[in-house]
């Protein structure tokens, strides 16, 4: 890139800077104009159905939004900082957005420039985590070094990228219409797990776990697993961040031998159910066969079922449907359903098909998961085709 000319962005157009007008007006809210904030970009080419409201003429007058032509390009400065777009038609949008007008599309091919801005992702990521900012302003926004091509050179570039772009979205939907698959065949199958149509038996959980000891069980207190206790080698620790990521492998977080056969009655075994507990309701993991021994953290439990009445994989959808995590909304502490405990979790009513049908689906959610491992591997090589072109690009 460094044979091509370059400029700040600030030099290719005019920045306009937008406003929220005032909700004491709903009648400012009741016009016809397409008001965006930062939820709206993202896609390349943005237009009223993106809008999230409509503004009337006279919000445009007396607020600091302001109407931007259409064909700007469109910058999400703080909430949302570093998405962009270009607006199809005009529109106005809040102060989260900066836009860009007047650009010489003789000199510059505007979806070029959209793509030359996402490059930057690893400096907004830098500027959303700053103590202070949360985002970035428009001096920092036109201060951005932009790569000059000639004009045929960036529309090759950004036709690259949107093909790219386009198969990656295209196979995150093909994950998504998969993960909704395994959710409709098990409402198909069960029916709704809160007002159980189908009329199967409801005992509570407390009453279908493991006869051993533990088996239903949060992990130590904090006191009793400071970080002062971790070591590089031993006994895993698993936490959030396994169950965040779905994968049990994830994490380096260790303990002694010595500190393991302390918080044992922790530990967990093949087929167990973590489940987190706090700031990130309906994110739990199955211990797969093979998995390093550990104990679990304070903001995990586990539950060890009766695997002659209850398959997990069943367990697992019941446990994140959306009908359940309404009626636990309404149990958890504050009606957040920010906090679980095992209290809560104990007592919740299962729906309990004949284990025949729970294992019937597990065999279907086992083949669907085949086919979503294939497509995961295809959207990381595309996401790893995608990275390298914006860097062969713009770095």
């Amino acid at each position: 890139m460094s044979k091509w000319e370059k400029v700040k962005l600030g030099e290719i157009g005019d920045f306009k800077s937008g406003g929220t007008p005032s909700r004491s007006k709903p009648e400012y809210f009741e016009g016809n104009i397409p008001w965006i904030t930062t939820v709206s970009l993202g896609k390349i080419f943005i237009d009223e159905r993106d809008a999230v409201e409509h503004i009337s003429a006279q919000a445009v007058a007396n607020s600091a939004t302001k109407i931007i032509s259409k064909n700007s390009i469109l910058v999400g400065i703080r909430v949302g900082v570093g998405k962009v777009s270009i607006n199809s038609v005009s529109m106005c949008t809040n102060q989260d957005i900066i836009s860009i007008e007047n650009i010489d599309e003789r000199k510059i091919y505007k979806p070029y420039i959209v793509h030359s801005i996402k490059s930057y992702k690893s400096y907004f990521d830098d500027q959303k985590r700053g103590a202070t900012i949360q985002g970035i302003n428009s001096s920092m926004l036109k201060s951005l070094d932009i790569s000059l091509p000639p004009l045929e050179t960036q529309k090759q570039i950004a036709k690259t990228l949107d093909t790219a772009a386009e198969l990656l979205a295209m196979r995150k939907q093909q994950l998504a219409e998969l993960d909704n698959l395994i959710k409709s065949t098990f409402y198909d199958m069960f029916g709704d797990p809160v007002t159980n149509e189908k009329g199967w038996d409801t005992p509570l959980i407390e009453a279908i776990v493991s006869k051993e000891k533990n088996a239903i069980k949060a992990g130590p207190f904090g006191s009793a697993l400071k970080k002062e206790f971790y070591v590089e080698q031993g006994y895993k620790i698993y936490g959030q961040e396994q169950v965040i990521n779905d994968d049990p492998k994830y994490g380096d977080y260790y303990i002694s031998e010595s500190k393991y056969k302390e918080l044992e009655n922790c530990a967990i075994q093949e087929n167990d159910v973590l489940i987190s507990l706090v700031g990130t309701y309906g994110k739990l993991i199955i211990i797969p066969k093979e998995f390093e021994k550990g104990i679990i953290n304070p903001r995990l439990m586990k539950i060890t079922f009766d695997k002659s009445i209850v398959n997990t994989t069943y367990f697992k959808y019941y446990f994140i449907s959306e009908s359940l995590k309404n009626k636990l909304s309404e149990v958890s502490r504050g009606g957040t359903m920010d906090i679980l405990n095992v209290g809560i979790v104990r007592k919740l009513e299962i729906p309990l098909p004949p284990l025949h049908l729970q294992n019937q689906f597990a065999t279907i959610v086992s083949k669907i998961e085949e086919q979503k491992a294939l497509v995961k591997k295809a959207i990381d090589e595309t996401q790893y085709l995608f990275d390298s072109l914006m860097s062969e690009y713009f770095e």
